[in-house]
């Protein structure tokens, strides 16, 4: 590899990592039963024109009387001016906020973690692979790459969910599919009904597209959200295909909390998903089979 891996340690860092800042709701979208994407711009000028972040990076919401929740960022920081997050309606925190429309304010603070090691990635290919709710950090990265895409190789993006119902970003991945500087390959679990057929051809888990990619895998890096349970699977099945572990990189985002490491509720071994992650090359996994 021609840049170090020392390169994950540079990050943009918050402002300040207490102080939450005042931001207003300017778009909701609904993208798939319980599933909104939320696109803020923060109040203070400086604030919105500074703020940056990397691929794979989360942030703590304040919802007003429910509390903070931690999301990963959707949007893409070659995009600036707007923070999108992808929220699903499970439990009060999350439903207060699906109740809120545009105009109305909430508080972010951060970015917190680590990315995926983008500036490391240059000059490879690149292979994204997403299931179910996943694909919203994944996005970021996505469009990090097509933004910059004269700085990376080929690129192949691998999506599988339960059924054209769940699909999130369904005209997104529908216009990806579409272009030619990329190659898409999409998966339902199991065919219900038309709809399902009409958005792909494949039925099945998401591991069987893994053989179908045409990348070298030596000249590979490989980017993976979904269900952490779900890794173990994928990660072997890439293993078998001849993707080195050092250069597969999961994301842990559903284990953080805090964004600082200080409640330790994200604690894994000697690790802190929030601060050491939420993005973890593989083989940390094998190393701390906690994490999934």
């Amino acid at each position: 590899m021609k840049k170090s891996f020392e390169k994950l340690l540079t990050k943009p860092l918050p402002i300040n990592p207490f102080k939450p800042e005042k931001a207003l709701i300017t778009d909701i979208e609904d993208l798939a039963p319980d599933h909104k994407k939320f696109s803020f711009v923060f109040l203070n000028e400086e604030v919105n024109e500074k703020w940056s972040h990397i691929p794979g990076q989360f942030v703590m919401l304040t919802v007003p009387k429910a509390g903070e929740i931690p999301i990963s960022i959707c949007s893409s920081p070659t995009r600036k001016g707007t923070i999108e997050l992808t929220v699903r309606k499970v439990g009060r925190k999350t439903e207060v906020l699906h109740r809120m429309k545009p105009g109305d304010l909430v508080a972010i603070r951060g970015p917190y973690g680590n990315g995926f090691p983008v500036e490391i990635m240059e000059g490879h290919n690149v292979l994204i692979i997403a299931g179910g709710l996943g694909i919203a950090p994944l996005r970021s990265l996505i469009w990090y790459i097509l933004d910059k895409r004269h700085l990376y190789k080929d690129v192949y993006i691998l999506y599988g969910t339960r059924n054209y119902e769940s699909v999130l970003y369904k005209e997104e991945l529908r216009r990806l599919r579409e272009r030619n500087d990329i190659k898409c390959l999409y998966i339902l679990d199991k065919f219900k009904s038309e709809e399902d057929k009409k958005w792909t051809d494949r039925e099945g888990l998401l591991t069987i597209l893994i053989p179908e990619v045409a990348l070298d895998p030596q000249e590979t890096f490989v980017a993976v959200c979904g269900p952490p349970v779900a890794y173990r699977f994928i990660g072997k099945e890439l293993i078998k295909n001849g993707y080195p572990e050092s250069q597969v990189f999961v994301s842990l985002e559903r284990k953080m909390e805090c964004g600082i490491g200080k409640c330790g509720h994200c604690q894994i071994g000697y690790k802190f998903a929030c601060v050491d992650g939420p993005i973890f090359p593989l083989w940390d996994t094998k190393n701390l089979p906690e994490m999934i």
